[in-house]
């Protein structure tokens, strides 16, 4: 693996990151064509979208191993464990979103001590300096989030357990973030927000995405599909 760097240190990101293992979970859903990236159909076929997820999923798990994550599955577990060998799996169980988020966070709470950070797979190239200054924010706010263009966030933080912030959300709509705002003010729990980035959600975003990052695997499967359909050169 490519040893990243802190730019503003240039020291590795493994040292900079001193949580204990189990402090950060990945949200993951097996890519079943159908049930994974629809929006991004038309113009991909519901296979294509699949191979989208699955290799953004690689690439959040790759990108993200050297912080000594766990991930939290939903599908078959067949599917995870061959190919995150090594990784620490768990099934996210029932229940709506809201309630398997709050159940994998309480799960990192018990592995990882007081902070916790959950991320999904929709933002491959997320950077990690992200993460860890959002780790760093939670030496004083009780929640921290980074948020996503589309009004949600592709990362929630916690020092200890707030149930507040999953319960009667409205989840895959623009209002997450500001109601995760208004929770934490009427909660009053100090909250923060660190940079912000893109969840690929649709057609828009992967352009984007692989004009931000043509190199992932993601994007060079992506640029050959666009391609065939005439939306990128």
């Amino acid at each position: 693996m490519n040893k990243v760097e802190n730019s503003r240190s240039h020291i590795p990101f493994p040292q900079l990151w001193r949580a204990r293992p189990g402090t950060l979970g990945i949200f993951a859903k097996e890519p079943q064509a159908g049930k994974v990236k629809t929006r991004l159909c038309p113009p991909l076929s519901f296979a294509e979208a699949a191979q989208v997820h699955h290799l953004a999923l690689h690439q959040t798990v790759t990108a993200l191993a050297p912080l000594q994550p766990v991930v939290f599955y939903s599908g078959c577990a067949t599917y995870f464990h061959d190919n995150f060998p090594g990784i620490p799996l768990l099934p996210q169980g029932e229940g709506d979103l809201g309630e398997r988020m709050a159940k994998a966070l309480l799960a990192l709470h018990a592995r990882g001590g007081e902070r916790a950070l959950l991320v999904g797979s929709d933002a491959p190239d997320l950077p990690l300096s992200l993460i860890i200054d959002a780790y760093a924010a939670l030496a004083s706010a009780a929640v921290v989030t980074i948020p996503a263009a589309d009004g949600g966030y592709v990362l929630i933080g916690e020092r200890g357990h707030h149930p507040p912030l999953f319960c009667e959300m409205p989840w895959s709509t623009p209002a997450v973030l500001k109601k995760t705002r208004g929770i934490c003010a009427a909660q009053q729990l100090p909250y923060a927000e660190i940079g912000g980035w893109e969840d690929v959600d649709d057609a828009a975003a992967l352009l984007r995405l692989i004009q931000r990052a043509p190199t992932l695997a993601v994007s060079t499967y992506a640029t050959g599909i666009l391609r065939n359909y005439g939306l990128t050169g």
